[in-house]
């Protein structure tokens, strides 16, 4: 089976698309948390339908295991680091621990 690539105008519209879920996923992360990770879970669905790679800002604001956006001191907290180069981020929903260049 022959899969053909996608229009660049439906990539460029779900690239904004993934842009607005972000934003509005950080804006409801107070009041609606289980919201947030709604945004986040569609944005990974766009992400992946379209075949769009997340930028690395955008990797590291999330955690891949449970949608949930990483803040520190809110929803995760940063453990110190052995290796100088990288920071060490767990998150507090699902205690899974991300390791982050800097």
């Amino acid at each position: 089976m022959i899969r053909s690539k996608k229009p660049e105008w439906q990539i460029k519209i779900a690239k904004e698309r993934i842009k607005i879920l972000f934003k509005l996923a950080e804006e409801s992360l107070e009041k609606y948390p289980m919201r947030s990770i709604r945004y986040v879970e569609l944005a990974r669905k766009i992400g992946t339908r379209y075949n769009i790679r997340f930028s690395r800002e955008m990797k590291n604001t999330f955690c891949k295991n449970c949608n949930i956006l990483l803040y520190v001191g809110k929803t995760s907290k940063e453990i110190e680091s052995k290796i100088p180069e990288f920071r060490i981020i767990k998150c507090l929903n699902c205690e899974k621990t991300k390791k982050i260049p800097k």
